[in-house]
């Protein structure tokens, strides 16, 4: 079967297509063909040698931390039921830019009637984080909120969780298509931070912020941090702008501000399951609508990294297999 494999850290072109024999499962696994692999920007750090103390990974490796896909075989111990299941599963963080992989029968969760393959790969990363997020920092209805990044994966559920619970929503991205399918997603009003001024068009139309969901980190988060009234949340979970952007905590605490960084969002693996299993309800009942805004054959993964690390994408990035 066909697999990527990085042999070395490096730019995208490290990600190399080449054939492995096909897996077997063992007791208590199952074997998934796979439709739909996902890709997070996180990958695209752990490629180039930059993962630091998050994702303490040495090549060689396979990347890919989840899958969508058909249980094509079952190892012992598990429900024969299972095969031929439309199923989405985490890969324990890679593994999963291949044709075939095998995971635990415990982490599968059924892709709900109704849902495509591909929106529950979408929903495999993004919506549990969006979930554990929304967990931890309350959403009222009434409260101003500000979303950066809000035209990836995740910003965009948060863009409509925060909308469905009542509150005005700010949606802080780059270039004019991307506002507009958040602006379509529920998003009260659109900024784009690549203009100098994005911050005082947050302010004019908000007065500040109670709730900040940083996902781009960096210059533009600790911007953002500015917007927070006094008492307010902030998720500080987003890199791509070069780092998170988690304010001291002298200046956090002097204006009461709850800030949740990226180590409040692990969890046990039974917890990301039941995170999972909330947002695809949510998705198979409408309640919120994953943005996949492009896809790449699995041949093609270089290119997919190439285009998230360049800032060419909306929304969710997925590899077809």
């Amino acid at each position: 079967m066909r697999v990527i494999e990085v042999p070395r850290f490096g730019g995208p072109e490290v990600l190399t297509l080449t054939e492995v024999p096909e897996p077997v499962p063992g007791p208590g696994e199952v074997v998934v063909e796979v439709a739909v692999a996902d890709v997070l920007w996180a990958e695209t750090m752990i490629r180039s040698g930059h993962g630091g103390r998050y994702f303490p990974v040495q090549p060689p490796y396979r990347p890919g931390p989840g899958v969508a896909g058909t249980v094509g075989a079952v190892g012992p111990d598990v429900d024969p039921a299972w095969r031929g299941r439309r199923v989405v599963a985490r890969t324990g963080q890679y593994g999963g830019y291949a044709e075939q992989v095998v995971v635990p029968a415990a982490w599968l969760a059924p892709v709900p009637d109704g849902l495509s393959t591909a929106d529950a790969a979408a929903l495999l990363h993004d919506g549990t984080t969006a979930v554990a997020v929304l967990d931890r920092v309350p959403v009222r209805a009434g409260d101003r909120v500000l979303v950066t990044a809000a035209g990836g994966g995740l910003g965009v559920l948060l863009v409509q969780y925060a909308h469905a619970a009542g509150a005005t929503v700010v949606a802080a991205a780059r270039g004019a298509a991307k506002l507009d399918r958040i602006r379509r997603l529920g998003a009260d009003h659109v900024v784009d931070y690549a203009e100098p001024d994005w911050t005082d068009r947050v302010r004019a139309a908000t007065g500040g912020v109670e709730v900040l969901f940083d996902g781009a980190g960096g210059e533009y988060g600790r911007a953002a941090f500015d917007l927070l009234e006094p008492g307010g949340y902030l998720s500080a979970h987003g890199t791509p702008a070069g780092s998170f952007a988690v304010p001291e905590p002298d200046r956090a605490r002097a204006r009461r501000i709850t800030v949740i960084g990226i180590d409040d969002l692990r969890f046990p693996p039974e917890t990301a399951h039941a995170h999972l299993l909330r947002v695809l309800d949510d998705a198979a009942a409408g309640r919120v609508t994953p943005l996949i805004g492009q896809t790449f054959p699995l041949a093609r993964a270089a290119d997919a990294h190439r285009a998230i690390e360049e800032r060419r994408v909306t929304g969710k990035t997925l590899l077809t297999i």
